[in-house]
């Protein structure tokens, strides 16, 4: 296993406590609903009084109202209190929680259980804030994406198996409910157990002054969320992903039964692929971003929900059949394990799609309103969760089938994600590079922990293709703001993409005195905001393979902003398509494709140090005798 590798987190305390705690609550919280719901469903509605319908929806409703009532406070809280204590309250009142849930039970109380149920709902919309605010805090940032895809694929794990457990248990012939009660309360005591070698997480925020309304507070959360356009549509997305989730959950008993003819085996076989294809999405995650938090995943993980859900509609539209087959029956046709295949791609498509979207908001937030972003986050994945319950519920009065409502879903799922892209071009334009960088070359990059962590700097390179820029973005780690050509900037489609990514246009006096003029104001700025600047001092494509003279302007804007320069020479791009080295640039055919690219960081130079000559003689050996 190498040093990158995500499984690694496995091993180190800092990570291997926290996943284990969350994972049993999300197991145990499982168990208890889902025993619960299949005693309300079995028992009529005149031992209850009330319709069992109603009561299994109640129920459901219950469990989510706190995350609207109290994660505002909740998402305080978090920041405002060391973490690992905190996760250890949370999980000592788990243990009376069910220490209730088994006097429920014991009692057949049907209001006690489902009380217990509220609190249960309660107790996780206050850890809730704090399992995606302690991450950054203890991983580094290139190990978000592959600690939040571990933490997502325990998760769902977890879900699965809990509610499994919770089915199996109450269902036994005897002694159902002592054996259920060992369980939630065994699962309990460990979940504590392991809260106690999480270690200590500093507060972020102690001086906070919590508001206790939370109302106003849930307002000030959003506010300060709609504060960073990447941040607020990542959000966005995490909670259209739990509306889309939620829909095929709910469903898929129903498309079990007379779509596909199965019967309960056939169910948990369904429910299986599904939360097994987002636990192996969360987790290829880490390796599809290489170490990094890449937005440029995302469109793949949005597209192909809706390709395999598609897919999966074309495969069986059927509507009314009747549930005769058990599982060993229905893997005896390749048209049935084709489409838990489907379901297990639409599983995949999920994780790929919402990790690297938890990972941004952990990234691009300031570390004291994290918790309280996250909040807010689970407030509307909650409101969605509610909203799709609604949705199925109109398609269905409207006479719809199950494979409908999927395929509706799907292309409504398109119309999400085309909106958030255009808000957020970023996403198209890392999909970009991460496309180009995985399919047109093989590109090796050394040196780019010289690039800091943290903080503004500027970049400085060779210029040999139209390409460059998308090569250096894809190895940096951060985001990177490029200064480019006017005229290469709007130009019609490498324009295009460059607008993506917020470049900064720029013209030579001669040319443009008062563009020039601003892109040097542009460059200070984003400098003044902690960001990542590219140049090219030598103004243009290299026409011959070698290095042309630096011009002077890395000196005006390091004497304006005093910030470290680092030097980059790109190697291998001369021979490319994309360079002027027949002539034209892009002309005729490509010759080859996945030519080997690389990309050397030379050691920071001090603001102090810079001149355009001496930089030029740093790319220039960084580069040596390969072009």
């Amino acid at each position: 296993m190498n040093k990158t590798s995500q499984f690694r987190l496995l091993g180190q305390r800092r990570f291997l406590p926290f996943f284990l705690t969350q994972a049993l609550g999300a197991f145990n919280d499982n168990i208890f609903k889902n025993a619960l719901l299949i005693l309300i469903a079995f028992r009529s509605a005149a031992e209850l009084g009330f319709n069992t319908g109603i009561l299994v929806n109640l129920a459901a409703i219950l469990f989510i109202l706190p995350f609207f009532l109290f994660s505002s406070t909740f998402g305080q809280l978090a920041d405002k209190y060391e973490k690992s204590r905190s996760i250890r309250v949370i999980k000592a009142l788990e243990i009376g929680i069910m220490s209730l849930g088994v006097l429920a039970l014991l009692l057949d109380s049907l209001p006690f259980l489902i009380l217990v149920l509220f609190l249960l709902g309660l107790q996780s919309a206050a850890f809730g804030p704090i399992k995606h605010g302690i991450l950054p805090q203890h991983l580094a940032r290139e190990e978000l994406t592959g600690g939040n895809g571990l933490v997502e694929m325990g998760t769902f794990l977890s879900i699965l198996l809990g509610t499994l457990l919770g089915g199996v248990l109450i269902s036994l012939p005897q002694n159902s409910i002592q054996y259920l009660s060992v369980a939630i309360l065994a699962v309990a005591v460990c979940g504590y157990l392991t809260s106690r070698q999480i270690p200590l997480t500093p507060a972020v925020a102690p001086d906070l002054k919590i508001n206790w309304n939370p109302l106003t507070q849930t307002i000030r959360t959003f506010r300060y969320i709609r504060t960073d356009k990447a941040v607020t549509e990542s959000i966005l997305g995490i909670a259209w992903f739990w509306f889309y989730g939620s829909v095929f959950l709910a469903q898929i008993p129903n498309y079990t039964q007379f779509s596909l003819g199965g019967t309960e085996s056939v169910t948990t076989l369904i429910l299986a692929s599904f939360s097994v294809g987002i636990g192996t999405g969360s987790l290829i995650c880490a390796k599809l971003s290489n170490g990094r938090v890449e937005p440029g995943i995302v469109p793949l993980g949005a597209f192909g929900l809706s390709l395999f859900t598609i897919h999966l509609y074309l495969g069986n539209p059927a509507a009314d059949l009747t549930p005769v087959m058990g599982a060993r029956e229905f893997l005896e046709s390749w048209h049935n394990i084709r489409l838990l295949l489907d379901m297990v791609c639409i599983g995949i498509s999920g994780g790929v799609f919402t990790v690297p979207l938890y990972a941004m908001v952990q990234n691009r937030t300031e570390r004291g309103h994290l918790s309280r972003v996250v909040s807010g986050n689970n407030i509307l994945n909650a409101l969605f969760m509610v909203l799709s319950g609604l949705y199925a519920i109109v398609l269905i009065a409207l006479d719809f089938t199950v494979p409908e409502l999927f395929l509706i879903t799907s292309l409504i799922n398109v119309v999400i994600a085309i909106y958030i892209f255009r808000r957020v071009p970023e996403f198209i334009f890392r999909m970009i590079i991460w496309l180009s960088i995985h399919f047109l070359y093989r590109v090796r990059c050394t040196g780019m922990d010289k690039i800091p962590h943290d903080g503004p700097c500027v970049l400085v390179s060779n210029h040999v293709s139209f390409v460059d820029a998308l090569v250096i973005a894809g190895c940096c780690r951060r985001p990177v703001r490029f200064v480019m050509y006017h005229r290469i900037f709007n130009a019609p489609f490498a324009g295009r993409i460059f607008r993506m990514a917020n470049a900064i246009p720029i013209a030579p006096a001669s040319e443009d005195r008062k563009l020039m003029k601003k892109a040097f104001e542009d460059i200070d700025q984003a400098l003044a905001r902690g960001q990542i600047v590219c140049l090219f001092p030598e103004g243009k494509l290299t026409s011959d393979g070698e290095l042309d003279h630096f011009r002077k302007g890395i000196e005006h804007i390091v004497a304006r902003r005093p910030v470290p320069v680092v030097p980059l020479a790109l190697k291998g791009l001369w021979n490319s398509w994309f360079s002027r080295r027949k002539g034209r640039a892009m002309a005729g055919l490509p010759g080859y494709f996945r030519g080997t690219v690389e990309l050397v960081a030379g050691a920071a130079v001090d603001p102090h140090d810079v001149s355009a000559g001496s930089l030029e003689v740093m790319v220039r050996e960084l580069r040596g005798n390969r072009q």
